[in-house]
Formats: structure tokens, C-alpha cells, sequence
């Protein structure tokens, strides 16, 4: 898919869905400048890779001009996460010969340097993953060391083995390979790491589901750590439940987890990560994970994510373990040399233009309807985001509490929710360098301080009230 010039949505303001009008449903927004609830970080939107995507050529790398735009317009100050199953597959062979196979990767100096040249261009920092899985402990270390002294101020931390709570499942471990066992095998690593790189942060235990690894090693490791870092996806795609109406709805059971996670970075006084993260796990669903709902549910889940004290989230990206671009990558790639924003890159880019600054209290009466609603502050200007989940309702919404005298919007909207193609953030264009332009926010109507406007169903409405 070439990045060909091409509008995505003729008009910001235009329905989402064709069809008749309908009735919508009254929805009131209340922000609380006064209650002060969060700084979101920088650094807080990232994306993530399986390690066969730095031995893959011309991909992470400054040359690919139209990639690095695109990485760039989600921010300035973003992170890099390599690592996935790959990772634990992969060998370093400083003069070797590349080879990014998912069980049988080889890194080379080369590649990590196109790699650097890639992070200069984006402006972006990196977590790197080793190969804990193979255990070939001495060809991690010289991994380490080539890592550290190509990235530089680059590299954030190192993470040691990808979701070692699979490991028995994965075949990297055999009988009852629980957390202690892990913990001894970090150590390990880490000693032998730091025998050379006495600096080294280190950041862990990037578990797949087990919360209790993740309180453990906060509670064991949390004043010896940059960071403390977790997977999450909604459920394995092969799953019949797998729906759009599912990756829509809020997702109640994952709570308690984030709560624990919150809990136990506080505690240990590190910050926590969501350093792998997607819709559904091994690759996505066909027309679920690839469509413009995706959108929505990224922008709603970084939010969500935020809320619970997350400093920052890696989606996963491009060619999965299993060899294939996945069905939920915010950036499709053909393998032949042609980039192109997905759907739900859209949502990515809409999280990067409203969650600046300090987030603010927001509360909503949604009338029933799936919708959410979360206020950001940044130099005197006030973002609120209303992300109308609803399959069918329409929401006729008004916003008090930010006393504002002029409103505009820049709405994220698709042909629908099924849309494989066709997503937009203000009407905005993709230029054949990865440049959007023509994006644009229109006048919202205000009156006594208040905001008024329709978000129609299955749509986003990035709101900017100025008092």
C-alpha cells in the first residue's frame, strides 16, 4: 500500500455513518480544572517490536524517511520497545549475517547501528530485550555491551527474557517454572550484565498475565530498577468471542490487575509500563483488529491506562512472532517497502495531539450510551476527548465547568466501524513522506460558558475550549 496522496474524509464535521438522521441521546460533560489528577509523561506513547525487526533492512532505520515521519507524528519524545517471543529466539553475532526469522533472528553491529540512526531521526528513546529463553548467557552480555555502546543516552533500560511467566508453555523452561525460579535466572543476568556495565538499568519482569511476578519483583527489585513493565491483550485472536462489540466494551475483569500494578509501583517508588500491548494477542482478528474501531478502543485504552498511573504504553507493531504483519499494526507494511497508517493509528495520533500536559477531572452522565470522556490542560488551553463507543446512538453533548468563550473540534471519524480503510483526524491527508496535512478543527457553539455539540456514533471529538 503506497503512501499516495489521499484524503481520507472529505469534511471534519460530517457524520461518520451515512444513513437517516436519528434521535441522539443528551449527554453531560462536567470538568473540574481544580481537581488535578495526573502528568501525562512525554514519553508516554511508544510502539513495539519483535527483535527480527532490527535485523529486518531498510525497516528501522533513518533512510526509511516515510517510516520515521509517521513514527514522528505521534510524538517527539516517544519510546521504542524490542523485544516479543522473538527476542528469546535471537542470537548477536556482531559481523554476521543478518537473518530476522521468528525462531531464528541473528543481530548484528550493523543492524544496531541503523537502529540508533533510526531513534536519532524520531527523536525517540529505546527498551531493549534479552534473550533470557535460549539461555546463552555469555552471548547476552556481549548483546549488552554492543547495545549500550551504540544506543547511548538512547537506551532507557533492559529487560531480561519476554513473558517469562510462558515460559514452561512456550518450551524455554520445563517443569514448574514459577517466579523464584525467574528471579534467580534475572539475577543471574543481571550480574553478569553489570560485571561489565556497571550502570545498567534494568526493567522487569514484563510478565504476560501474572500480576503477583509483578508485586513480587517490585517488592524484591523496586530500588534496583528503572522500571517495572507488563503485557496485556484483550484475549487470544483464535477466540470465537473475539467482536468489535467486544473490543469496545469496557473491560471490567483487567482492573483489579492495573489496580495492582498502580499499587505496587507506588510502593516501590518506580514507575510502571505497559511495554507490550495490543487488541488481541497473536497478531489480531480480521476485521476486528484492523478496523476503525480499533481507533476508538486505542484512544479510550491510553487513557484508561493513564488513569491508573501507567508512564507509558509500547504497541506492538509490524511483522509478529509468527512471521506476518499483524492485523492490529497502527502502521501496515506490505514487505515491500511501502508504509501506510492503519486505522487505528488514527486513535494513537489522536491521544498525541489531546493528552498533553496535566490530565483534569472529567466527569460524565453518558445517558447509557458506551461513551468516556477524560480533560487534559496544558498552557491555559483545555482539551477535553469524547469517544462515543455506542454502535447505534448518537450523543447531543454538553460541557460545563471550563467557562469557555471560544470551542473548536477536530473529530476522529471513519466510513464505520468496520472500516478497514477511509479513518481520519480532521480531515487530514497522508502525503508520500508520512506527513499529515490538511487537518483541521472547526467552531464548536458556546453559550453561558457552556459547550455544545453532537458526537455521533462511533466517532471521536478532540475538544478545545478556551476561557
Amino acid at each position: 500500500m503506497n503512501l499516495s496522496r489521499r484524503t481520507l474524509l472529505a469534511a471534519a464535521t460530517a457524520l461518520p455513518f451515512a444513513g437517516a438522521a436519528r434521535a441522539a441521546t443528551p449527554v453531560s460533560i462536567r470538568i473540574d480544572p481544580s481537581r488535578r489528577l495526573r502528568t501525562i509523561p512525554s514519553n508516554y506513547m511508544g510502539l513495539g517490536y519483535e527483535a527480527s525487526s532490527v535485523a529486518t533492512p531498510g525497516l528501522l532505520s533513518a533512510d526509511n524517511r516515510a517510516y520515521v515521519q509517521l513514527v514522528r507524528n505521534l510524538g517527539r519524545d516517544g519510546v521504542i520497545r524490542i523485544g516479543g517471543n522473538v527476542s528469546d529466539f535471537s542470537i548477536y553475532d556482531a559481523n554476521g549475517t543478518s537473518k530476522w526469522e521468528p525462531k531464528d533472528t541473528v543481530l548484528t553491529l550493523a543492524n544496531l547501528r541503523q537502529l540508533r540512526g533510526f531513534l536519532d531521526a524520531t527523536g525517540w528513546k529505546l527498551i531493549w530485550g534479552l534473550n533470557l529463553g535460549g539461555d546463552k548467557l555469555d552471548n547476552a552480555v556481549e548483546e549488552a555491551k554492543a547495545v549500550a555502546q551504540v544506543m547511548g543516552d538512547k537506551l532507557i533500560a533492559m529487560e531480561v527474557g519476554n513473558e517469562p511467566d510462558l515460559f514452561t508453555r512456550s518450551g524455554h523452561r520445563s517443569g514448574n517454572y514459577d517466579y523464584q525460579a525467574w528471579a534467580r535466572d534475572y539475577r543471574r543476568y543481571k550480574s553478569a550484565v553489570r560485571a561489565v556495565l556497571p550502570r545498567m538499568p534494568f526493567a522487569g519482569p514484563d510478565i504476560a498475565f501474572r500480576t503477583e511476578w509483578l508485586e513480587s519483583f517490585a517488592r524484591d527489585e523496586g530500588g534496583d530498577i528503572a522500571l517495572l513493565t507488563a503485557h496485556h491483550y484483550i484475549m487470544g485472536q483464535a477466540d470465537p468471542a473475539t467482536s468489535i462489540e467486544l473490543m469496545l466494551a469496557e473491560e471490567k475483569k483487567y482492573q483489579p490487575a492495573l489496580g495492582k500494578f498502580q499499587a505496587a509501583a507506588q510502593a516501590a517508588h518506580v514507575p510502571w509500563r505497559m511495554c507490550e500491548t495490543q487488541s488481541f494477542s497473536g497478531g489480531g482478528r480480521a476485521g476486528v483488529s484492523d478496523t476503525f474501531a480499533s481507533a476508538l478502543w486505542a484512544l479510550d485504552y491510553l487513557f484508561v491506562l493513564a488513569g491508573y498511573g501507567c508512564s507509558g504504553v509500547n504497541m506492538e507493531t509490524g511483522v509478529n512472532h509468527l512471521g506476518r504483519i499483524s492485523k492490529y499494526t497502527p502502521i501496515t507494511d506490505d514487505l515491500m517497502g511501502h508504509y501506510a497508517p492503519a486505522p487505528e493509528y488514527f486513535g494513537l495520533l489522536a491521544f498525541a495531539h489531546a493528552a498533553r500536559g496535566e490530565q483534569i477531572a472529567a466527569t460524565a452522565d453518558t445517558g447509557g450510551l458506551n461513551l468516556t470522556a477524560y480533560a487534559t490542560r496544558q498552557d491555559g488551553k483545555t482539551v477535553l476527548t469524547v469517544i462515543n463507543k455506542d454502535m447505534t446512538r448518537d450523543a447531543s453533548v454538553e460541557i460545563t465547568g471550563a467557562a469557555a468563550k471560544r470551542a473548536s473540534v477536530m473529530r476522529l471519524t471513519g466510513p464505520s466501524l468496520a472500516a478497514t480503510s477511509g479513518a481520519s483526524l480532521g480531515g487530514a491527508a497522508t502525503a508520500d513522506d508520512g506527513t499529515l496535512t490538511g487537518g483541521k478543527s472547526t467552531p464548536v457553539r458556546t453559550q453561558n460558558g457552556k459547550a455544545l455539540l453532537d458526537v455521533p456514533a462511533g466517532s471521536a471529538a478532540l475538544v478545545s475550549l478556551n476561557a
